[in-house]
């Protein structure tokens, strides 16, 4: 992706602005500006497995972001709520306790 097609994603710098300049450069430039802007899978797809991966995980502070990315990018509560749940039986009771915990704390605002 070239200078002029990037998103202009903005969150790196949000977070750390010139503290941590690399992360700030990977976060939006490669991450949101390249990966996420990729063809071969639709940003929805690519949301649902964000959040599946932070489930499994157990990365809550970032599941509380990419819940609500995931509803920008056309996923429902509903789904995401089903996912998490189908998600407690592969990941662990815990995991899956925890990430409903967020989503109730997302999607509650």
């Amino acid at each position: 992706m070239t200078e002029e097609q990037n998103t202009g994603w903005k969150g790196g710098q949000r977070a750390f602005g010139d503290f941590a300049p690399g992360l700030v450069h990977y976060t939006d430039k490669v991450l949101f500006d390249e990966v996420w802007e990729r063809e071969g899978l639709p940003k929805r797809d690519r949301s649902l497995i964000t959040v599946a991966a932070l489930t499994a995980m157990g990365k809550t502070d970032q599941l509380t972001f990419h819940l609500d990315y995931a509803r920008r990018n056309g996923v429902t509560e509903t789904e995401l709520k089903e996912a998490i749940t189908h998600l407690a039986f592969y990941t662990g009771w815990p995991n899956g306790m925890s990430a409903m915990t967020v989503a109730k704390q997302v999607f509650d605002h």
